[in-house]
């Protein structure tokens, strides 16, 4: 810019100087001979005619003004006649300049009308060249950005057609799914029917047992009347023949005794102090009447209750009364947290609940349950009870239990001889520091299986435990000591719980057989992604819940399964998302909980959500350190939920969640940004134009710098 400005200036000086120039050709020519004579009076006698000066240039008012305005550009060491001879570099190479003069009293010879013409052709064509390198520079501007809008045409056609193609897949997954679910929907409703048939069976069964029953009991009744009348019967006639004999005996007596007076004048008294001495006075008493059956069956407890020195025999209620606090509704039975400690003896034949939790209970008898078979559920959590405590037959005659709650007590080991019809089994917060490869032998109908907060670990619990559940779908281990996933789980099983234990490794064969898995979570652990096997469990079909929150990960795992669609990493490590990482997911990741790591936004890259772009339906970050909306973010078209509060965002540009010119109706319908560093005044509206309400984005408050 400074040599444009010196060029113009140049300009202006050569026409100023140019018309006095050709005005005093004649006095210069006079000069030139004068100053031609004082060269020889001067003795120059060293120098030859032909090592003259230079001319002089003279100038005029105008011509002093334009070289103070050329030295004010603050050019380097400018000459005051330099001014008037610029650089070589800006003329043409066929251009002869006139060497600048070294000394400052020689004069410059003017410039002629076809070098100032030359000159300003210079410049016109140096402006010319100029134009035509910006007009080519523009025109490669626009022949990339045209290549760049032609390439993210092509990749998103590209994507579109990979997006149809997912979807297409997708449709025909979720065909086959629901043909699937359909047949399996169709199997549940003829294995209910064949259930519903068979427990009308039965049912039906059991009212003809019941009837029968009830026939043979009112057939001994009647037998036992018809043998109690007969009996009473008897018993009158002989005390009749008793009495019969008793009166003759008397009357016989009697006679006697007549007689003797008769002859002897006996006096008159008491006629029993004559008797004969083999009639005495109990035979003369009615014979001890028999007790009635009904008074028979009533079995009455006694108990004896020292007072002092002596005892004092009391009686208590029959044996089915209900203990004190005990409440029984229908066909269920409650005595929770009154102090029991003793299982109390029943004889409830139609109950089917029991509920003894909370109380002091510490052994279970062998007849415990004979007078209610026909129990379904029982709870005994938190009592005292032990394993030498629970007698071997205490739970066999119960072929009707489908519920057994232990929670809370003092066993070391599973209980023995539990009923094949059990189908859930709660033994947590217990004492269990083994479990043998009998030890859940005959549970083929068990489905869930609890055992948390106990003793147990990998070196306790035999391989082969498992085996016999072959329905099990539901398996928690939390609280314990396992450092890595027990070998041996059922093929059968759906959800896998391991959380709080020691974990450090997952290894490559653990999941082989449990290919039906949907859940598993690992969430309180020591887990990291170097620890993770690469083949665990990535060829996985159903697994699509995984929780791996607070473990010691400082990157997502790679190679999780193809299936997943929900992803817990909450309270890690975290620093980076790796490239492509859920690229290999199908249908696609939906729920990503990110929150409490350490992203700073630097771990992020434009890649790390490709393939959950189409799926992402509720991404949480918050609680990070992240300075911008992380990139990629735009592009998740499904996407519903949004947290990135708690970081350290300063700004919100236009396309950083919000796709520019998008059509499509909004997504988005939560966004949470507060105790960010944004000012909410710097913000565009277009920022949240894939948002479905403004008032749905929360911004305040606010930290401040």
């Amino acid at each position: 810019m400074k040599w444009v400005l010196l060029l113009a200036a140049l300009g202006v000086l050569l026409l100023m100087v140019v018309p006095p120039a050709q005005g005093h050709q004649r006095s210069g020519a006079k000069r030139e001979r004068q100053r031609r004579g004082k060269k020889r009076r001067g003795g120059g006698g060293g120098r030859g005619p032909d090592r003259t000066k230079s001319p002089q240039m003279t100038l005029g008012p105008a011509d002093a003004q334009v070289l103070e305005y050329l030295q004010n550009l603050d050019f380097p060491a400018i000459h005051p006649t330099a001014a008037l001879h610029p650089p070589a570099a800006l003329y043409p190479p066929s251009f002869k300049l006139s060497p600048v003069l070294s000394d400052p009293i020689d004069l410059v010879t003017p410039l002629t009308q076809e070098q100032i013409r030359l000159l300003l052709w210079h410049e016109e064509e140096q402006h010319r060249r100029e134009e035509e390198r910006l007009r080519r520079k523009d025109e490669e501007r626009k022949r990339r950005r045209k290549q760049r809008k032609e390439q993210a045409e092509r990749q998103r056609n590209f994507v579109a057609e990979r997006r149809r193609e997912e979807e297409e897949a997708l449709k025909q997954q979720i065909a086959r799914e629901e043909e699937e679910w359909r047949q399996k929907e169709k199997m549940r409703q003829e294995e209910a029917e064949r259930e519903a048939r068979e427990r009308q069976m039965e049912e039906e069964r059991r009212r003809e047992e019941e009837a029968e029953r009830e026939a043979r009991e009112r057939q001994m009744e009647e037998e036992r009347r018809r043998q109690e009348e007969a009996e009473r019967e008897a018993m009158e006639r002989k005390m009749g023949e008793e009495r019969k004999r008793q009166d003759e005996l008397l009357r016989e007596a009697l006679e006697a005794l007549e007689e003797e007076n008769e002859e002897d004048e006996w006096l008159r008294g008491d006629v029993f102090q004559s008797l004969p001495n083999q009639l005495k006075e109990r035979d003369l008493l009615p014979p001890p009447q028999p007790i009635p059956p009904t008074l028979l069956s009533q079995e009455l407890e006694w108990e004896h209750e020292k007072v002092g020195e002596g005892e004092k025999e009391i009686k208590v209620s029959p044996r089915n009364a209900l203990p004190p606090g005990c409440s029984i509704s229908d066909v269920t039975m409650t005595c929770e947290n009154i102090k029991l400690d003793y299982f109390p003896p029943l004889t409830i034949p139609y109950l089917k609940s029991l509920s003894l939790e909370g109380n002091l209970i510490r052994n279970i008898p062998a007849e415990a349950f004979n007078g209610i078979p026909n129990l379904e559920w029982i709870n005994l959590g938190k009592n005292l009870i032990t394993s030498d405590g629970i007698a071997a037959a205490a739970f066999r005659g119960l072929q009707f239990l489908t519920r057994l709650y232990l929670d809370g007590n003092l066993l070391e080991r599973v209980p023995s001889n539990l009923p094949s019809t059990l189908q859930e089994l709660k033994i947590n917060e217990n004492k269990l520091s083994t479990i043998k490869e009998k030890s859940l032998r005959g549970l083929s109908s068990l489905i869930i299986l609890e055992l948390e907060d106990n003793l147990l670990s990998e070196n306790n619990v035999d391989p082969s435990a498992f085996s016999p559940l072959t329905q099990l779908f539901y398996l928690r281990l939390g609280r314990n000591h396992f450092r890595t996933v027990p070998q041996g789980l059922p093929p059968t099983l759906l959800e896998l719980y391991l959380e709080n234990n020691m974990i450090e490794e997952i290894s490559e064969v653990v999941f082989n057989n449990t290919t039906s898995l949907t859940l598993v979570s690992l969430r309180h652990n020591r887990l990291d992604e170097t620890r993770m096997a690469p083949l665990a469990w990535i060829n996985h079909r159903s697994l699509e819940s995984i929780d791996l929150s607070h473990n010691d990960l400082y990157l997502v795992p790679s190679y999780l399964p193809r299936s997943l669609i929900h992803l817990v990493l909450v309270g890690n490590h975290i620093e980076r998302i790796p490239s492509y990482v859920f690229a290999h997911m199908d249908p696609g990741l939906e729920y990503l909980y990110l929150s409490y790591n350490k992203l700073d936004g630097h771990g992020i890259e434009p890649e790390s959500f490709f393939g959950a772009y189409h799926s992402m339906v509720e991404l949480c970050m918050d609680h990070n350190q992240l300075a911008s909306v992380p990139a990629g973010i735009s592009l998740m078209k499904a996407l519903h939920f949004l947290r990135l509060n708690n970081n350290n965002i300063r700004s919100i540009p236009e396309d950083s969640l919000c796709e520019p010119g998008m059509e499509a109706d909004p997504t988005l319908v939560a966004v949470r940004l507060e105790n960010n560093r944004i000012d909410p005044d710097s913000i565009s509206s277009s920022s949240f134009s894939c948002v479905r309400a403004t008032s749905s984005v929360v911004f305040k408050p606010q930290r401040k710098d």
